[in-house]
């Protein structure tokens, strides 16, 4: 039968088994604290009746191993995040090879050469956008307080309907936030009477933005472009693929769109 010997404050018990309790009269351990800690040096742990614990290495954490099994110190591959600094929540990367191609030879173009923030994709008097399908991203903003980091790149391409000719095609791409214009760039393709490759141009687009203190709740992310004008109604354009397949120039793979999304929180903590 297990004794109980307590001390006249009622602070301690010691049982002749060997356990302890401190601020407790039933002790349900080797050892059970009952209150505050105060520890002055170093932390032990894993030792034994003829050697010292290891103590660990400076900045490491003790982690449980389960029950039965002593803790061991661990480093951490992520750094500590300070109140008032901010820090990357999510990453969201998407790709896409069908692209867009019902911007082609004998759609003219819409002819407007201004947008706004928060101009709506539907609206065709602010531009004809298309989308490009694969880069349709969904996700939650869950702190008011935050940053929103675009990369979008894509590859251009257009031909020429004389390779002897220099040709050109203006046209935007631009990100929409549930529906709404956030980010755009507009730019330019020239053929420079390219007779080496048939009259073929390709180019490489790229739009990075950064959005401020986007609303809490469900964002939905999409990109789109559009032919602002061209100096030939005959000139083939692709936007993320190849104009056609029969050429030997490039492929959907070398033109291919990639859209890189990240969520940047700031760092609050929360009192207890």
């Amino acid at each position: 039968m297990k004794r109980i010997i307590y001390c006249t404050a009622g602070l301690l018990s010691l049982g002749i088994n060997a356990q302890v309790g401190i601020g407790t009269s039933s002790s349900k351990s080797t050892l059970d604290v009952n209150g505050k800690t105060t520890l002055r040096k170093e932390l032990r742990v894993g030792g034994t009746s003829a050697q010292a614990g290891d103590a660990g290495l400076n900045g490491q954490v003790l982690v449980s191993q389960g029950e039965g099994l002593p803790p061991v110190w661990k480093s951490l591959n992520v750094s500590f995040m300070e109140e008032g600094q901010y820090k990357l929540i999510n990453s969201y990367l998407s790709s896409d090879q069908a692209g867009i191609t019902d911007l082609s030879n004998g759609i003219a173009a819409d002819n407007i050469y201004k947008n706004n923030v928060g101009d709506d994709i539907a609206d065709t008097s602010k531009g004809k956008w298309s989308k490009i399908a694969g880069l349709i991203n969904n996700f939650v903003i869950k702190n008011g307080k935050n940053r929103l980091t675009y990369q979008f790149q894509t590859g251009i391409e257009m031909k020429a309907p004389d390779a002897t000719v220099s040709q050109s095609v203006t046209f935007t791409c631009g990100v929409f936030r549930n529906g709404k214009l956030v980010a755009v760039r507009p730019d330019k393709i020239s053929s420079n009477n390219n007779t080496e490759k048939s009259g073929i141009q390709d180019y490489i687009f790229t739009l990075n933005y950064t959005e401020q203190n986007v609303p809490v709740g469900a964002q939905t992310l999409e990109v789109a472009c559009r032919k602002i004008n061209t100096s030939n109604l005959n000139s083939q354009f692709a936007v993320g693929r190849n104009v056609s397949d029969t050429n030997t120039v490039s492929n959907a793979f070398t033109l291919e769109s990639v859209m890189k999304i990240d969520v940047i929180e700031y760092v609050t903590y929360k009192s207890n």
